[in-house]
């Protein structure tokens, strides 16, 4: 597998990245070449320092620019056409790699994913998917923020995406599929939601209704629907929650020696916890929709990251998980293609 990596848009500079790229090289043999784009000289240097210059997996694919966490996505990708997002997603495009990995801007590569690779047959708008662990197992939640206003047939498609890439990527037989509202009757939501829900009853899914924010760590649901806009908000908050709650423990298990031995002897279950909600194990999310596999690493992300991240995209190639998507966008697609022309007005199930 061929996988295009931009090296130049997290927080830690390239060379966090690169090393994140050893480590790949190391544990995934199905790796045969990988493309890192970026800046040419700093690429080089960082693979002699870590002697992995010599290996012929690696390809190094000059980009004279970098696109900005402050730069206006959209315009930036039109202006700095020679930035390593847009570099990396045109090996795609033009057959060289078989999926891109990037810490940089997610509306830049939104954008530049859009732009040059459009989206798959039948699917109107791309989503971010982020995987969020939950006691006993996981959940997808998209659109995780890519899109802050949708229409009823963009959930619908979110749906699709979401429950194909729940089956494949996390083993789910049949994933439960529900639509993030403020109740589980049907009466409840905005115009957007009820819309959605309708059309998603009329899809082939195990589609579980309207489901709540209490329903998201119980093991209820496996793939959550919902807007861009709120969809980031659930996935911060859910982030400051898991710190906040971690600085909180921290804080109460020190106050006293007692309280420290308790601590000592529980230390295992806290690490498994840890682990279980560290973002560096998931890699980042990747961007359901577009025509070649786009996976988003955290800006912040370290060499176990970028390690995961490289590990999830392979694994989206191997279950074919775009083939599928298309499949069964295609069969929804008359219904879809109604909701349309009409607006996605709601109407009764």
């Amino acid at each position: 597998m061929r996988i295009a990596v931009d090296v130049m848009g997290g927080d830690h500079g390239s060379g966090v990245i690169i090393d994140g790229v050893k480590l790949a090289l190391a544990e995934n043999r199905r790796l045969t070449e990988l493309h890192l784009v970026g800046n040419q000289e700093e690429i080089s240097a960082h693979l002699h320092k870590i002697r992995l210059h010599g290996d012929p997996r690696i390809h190094v694919v000059q980009a004279s620019q970098v696109l900005l966490m402050e730069d206006k996505p959209v315009d930036a990708v039109r202006k700095k056409k020679d930035c390593s997002i847009v570099r990396a997603v045109e090996l795609v495009r033009d057959g060289k790699a078989d999926a891109i990995v990037s810490p940089g801007n997610t509306g830049g590569i939104l954008a530049a994913g859009t732009f040059r690779l459009r989206t798959l047959p039948g699917i109107s708008r791309a989503a971010i998917a982020t995987v969020m662990p939950e006691p006993e197992s996981e959940f997808v939640l998209l659109d995780a923020g890519a899109n802050t206003e949708c229409k009823p047939w963009h959930l619908a498609e979110f749906a699709i995406m979401g429950s194909i890439y729940a089956r494949e990527i996390l083993r789910k037989p049949s994933p439960r599929v529900g639509v993030l509202s403020n109740g589980t009757e049907d009466t409840k939501g905005t115009e957007l939601t009820q819309a959605a829900l309708h059309l998603c009853k009329k899809l082939d899914l195990n589609f579980l209704g309207y489901v709540e924010g209490h329903d998201l760590f119980s093991n209820h649901v496996d793939v959550v629907v919902c807007d861009g806009f709120v969809g980031n908000i659930v996935l911060k908050t859910c982030e400051s929650l898991a710190r906040g709650m971690f600085a909180m423990l921290k804080r109460e298990l020190t106050a006293n020696p007692k309280r420290k031995l308790g601590a000592l002897l529980a230390r295992n279950a806290f690490r498994a916890i840890k682990r279980r909600t560290d973002s560096e194990n998931y890699g980042g999310a990747p961007l359901l929709g577009l025509n070649g596999v786009v996976f988003k690493a955290h800006a912040s992300a370290k060499e176990r990251s970028i390690l995961n991240a490289i590990r999830v995209a392979t694994e989206t190639l191997e279950f074919n998980v775009n083939q599928a998507i298309a499949r069964e966008a295609a069969k929804a697609e008359p219904l879809l293609e109604e909701a349309r022309k009409s607006g996605g007005a709601s109407e009764q199930a």
